[in-house]
């Protein structure tokens, strides 16, 4: 059998871009972290300006390494902190100029107490000390403290033995930082701050949203006999904990509705080839579902009931959804295994983003949530406890920065709307955590469009939303999909301890791409 190249050399394409694809969703997602877009950022930008800077002050090259270590370690503040005690442009141009000047001040008194040097070095240690003390001073009074300014202030001292004078020293330091404070200006308010609308996928996705409906409250309960189960089409596993698919579609919908171009499919999964034909010619008529008009199937009377039953609940569902939230409704029916076909459904209707109600089995995950967690698409798992299908108050857990917490947030606003409210919280185990966790939670608030309230609390997870979930009507929480088997096997996913509480849990996971 002969290959053909043509055809080779195309699977090694294909193959290449699915890696690239992977790749570079991975890279995305890094960068969502807020920390690594800093040091990113930095990293690139620091050694840029510094070349920029260079060219400028090629007409002073007896400056330049005077110039640089002082402004170098100063813009790498700026970049490295843009929310920091020292991240205002004013204060560091004004900051490295006051120093320079306060040298240059430091350095004509002490030539008019000792008068010209003719040591090897024209550098006195009570001039370094005046200088100091005057950079400290003024800095201090004009409210533009920099740490960089005690460095241009010292290394002015030594611009006679480059052969310049102090004023152009103090002219080079004010125009190179004012270059750098140019430029980090236009990144932070041009890129950092609207990071979430360039970078965080979930700010113009997860607007198509899938919601398969497997809870019927017609269906017998999860210990009934196997035939009224798959006369109900929801299949043998079902063990729903609370699980309402109404509710889940009205969740999607209020997630589609921040969107214009937002919509909703209700997706009802049958093991039946001949019952999903049936339903699909119900649901494609005029909407009014007769089941005497219905012609039988291989004579089979359950399928043609089953069908009918089915096709009249989605469609009513539809029709509450877009009354009560008035995003576009679609309903499909699939047949197959149940999680092939809700991944298979969600990949050809285009939704990107999964909404289902909350199953177990055993007291575990069920199989359809799990296989939906392990999928490429987003997929959000909603334990309704509460009955309603408004939420107002809502907190979201996070464990660490990065897309997944990004996302959740992003839920939570479009769900609380103007006149609800959004709570960040994590947990921590030690005081010695405390700051690092109040700044991650600082940076994924920085990312909401409104306001967020960010609390760290030293206790357990499972404890603090034991003791605070009763004041929110919903908890957003993570699959843990990140963690290996080992660390879940040690540690179960947050989600699965916390099953006594009495608000609805929302539980997210990031599609594996």
């Amino acid at each position: 059998m002969r290959l053909d190249p043509r055809r080779s050399l195309a699977r090694i394409l294909a193959r290449f871009r699915r890696i690239q694809r992977r790749e570079l969703a991975a890279f995305r997602r890094w960068i969502e972290t807020t920390s690594n877009l800093i040091h990113l950022s930095a990293l690139l930008l620091v050694p840029l300006l510094m070349a920029l800077v260079t060219l400028l002050s090629n007409a002073l090259v007896q400056l330049s390494f005077l110039l640089f270590p002082p402004l170098a370690s100063g813009t790498y503040s700026l970049f490295a902190d843009p929310e920091g005690q020292y991240a205002d442009p004013m204060a560091f141009v004004a900051g490295l100029t006051a120093g320079a000047t306060c040298g240059w001040v430091s350095l004509e008194l002490a030539a008019l107490t000792h008068g010209a040097s003719t040591g090897p070095t024209a550098v006195h240690p009570e001039s370094a000390a005046l200088a100091v003390m005057l950079t400290g001073g003024v800095t201090w009074l004009l409210d533009v403290e920099e740490p960089s300014a005690f460095a241009t202030a010292l290394l002015v001292l030594l611009v006679g033995e480059a052969g310049a004078s102090p004023f152009e020293y103090v002219v080079g330091v004010a125009v190179s930082a004012s270059v750098v404070a140019v430029a980090f200006s236009v990144w932070r308010d041009r890129f950092y701050e609207r990071r979430a609308q360039y970078l965080y996928a979930s700010t113009s996705g997860d607007d198509h949203v899938l919601v398969p409906v497997r809870d019927d409250p017609a269906a017998p309960a999860a210990d009934a006999s196997d035939e009224a189960k798959d006369g109900a089409g929801n299949g043998a596993e079902r063990g729903s904990e609370d699980g309402d698919g109404e509710v889940a579609a009205v969740f999607g919908a209020r997630l589609a509705a921040a969107h214009d171009a937002g919509k909703v499919v209700l997706l009802d999964v049958v093991d039946d080839e001949r019952r999903a034909t049936v339903e699909r010619d119900l649901l494609a008529g005029d909407g009014s579902v007769d089941a005497d008009a219905v012609p039988g199937v291989d004579g089979d009377e359950l399928t043609r009931r089953a069908a009918t039953d089915a096709a009249e609940r989605l469609e009513g569902i539809a029709a509450r959804v877009r009354t009560r939230v008035g995003v576009p409704c679609e309903v499909v029916v699939a047949a197959g295994d149940p999680t092939d076909a809700t991944l298979r459904t969600a990949a050809e209707t285009g939704c990107d983003l999964i909404v289902a109600p909350y199953e177990t089995d055993h007291g575990l995950l069920s199989t359809y949530v799990r296989g939906l967690f392990g999928g490429p698409t987003d997929a959000v798992a909603l334990r309704n406890r509460r009955g309603g299908d408004r939420w107002k108050r809502i907190l979201v857990a996070v464990s660490r920065p990065g897309d997944s917490a990004h996302a959740m947030i992003d839920f939570a606003e479009r769900l609380a709307g103007r006149t609800g409210s959004v709570s960040l919280c994590t947990c921590i185990d030690s005081e010695v955590r405390r700051r690092a966790a109040e700044a991650t939670l600082a940076n994924l608030a920085e990312t909401a469009s409104g306001t967020v309230e960010t609390r760290v609390a030293r206790a357990n997870i499972e404890q603090f939303l034991g003791a605070n979930a009763d004041a929110y009507d919903l908890v957003i929480i993570g699959s843990s999909g990140d963690r290996s088997a080992a660390s879940r096997f040690v540690s179960p996913p947050t989600f699965e301890r916390v099953q006594d509480l009495e608000c609805d849990v929302a539980v997210f996971d990031r599609g594996n791409l």
